[in-house]
């Protein structure tokens, strides 16, 4: 249910092949998922502008139910920024994480909503 989508100005070519596969142990521990309902997203190759330059830059979402919030989410952006700079080369200073915290019935998996699943 957690999904981490980083949208970025990088060429697919400088994006690590086994990135996302590097960032959902990450993922998954900050927010206390289990890993194989985690999805790590990069949409690579998009014009994009931070700031007035061209230069590598990002913009993500963190979508989870739960496991986000004030305090919480200073921790997850901690852990995510420094994952995304290690890994893409994106400065933290050229990306922002916008964390977004959804109700059980707006997410649906198997035909119905996690709030059907959950009861």
């Amino acid at each position: 249910m957690p999904h981490f989508r980083i949208e970025t100005n990088l060429p697919r070519t400088k994006v690590p092949q086994d990135f996302v596969s590097k960032a959902i142990p990450v993922l998954a521990k900050a927010l206390g998922k289990p890993e194989q309902y985690c999805v790590v997203s990069v949409v690579p190759d998009l014009l994009m502008s931070f700031g007035g330059s061209t230069e590598p830059c990002a913009i993500a979402n963190l979508m989870s139910i739960g496991s986000l919030g004030v305090e919480q989410n200073k921790k997850h952006a901690k852990v995510l920024f420094e994952l995304v700079e290690k890994e893409l080369g994106v400065p933290s200073d050229r990306m922002y994480i916008t964390f977004q915290d959804e109700p059980t019935g707006n997410v649906g998996f198997k035909g119905t909503t996690f709030h059907a699943i959950f009861g």
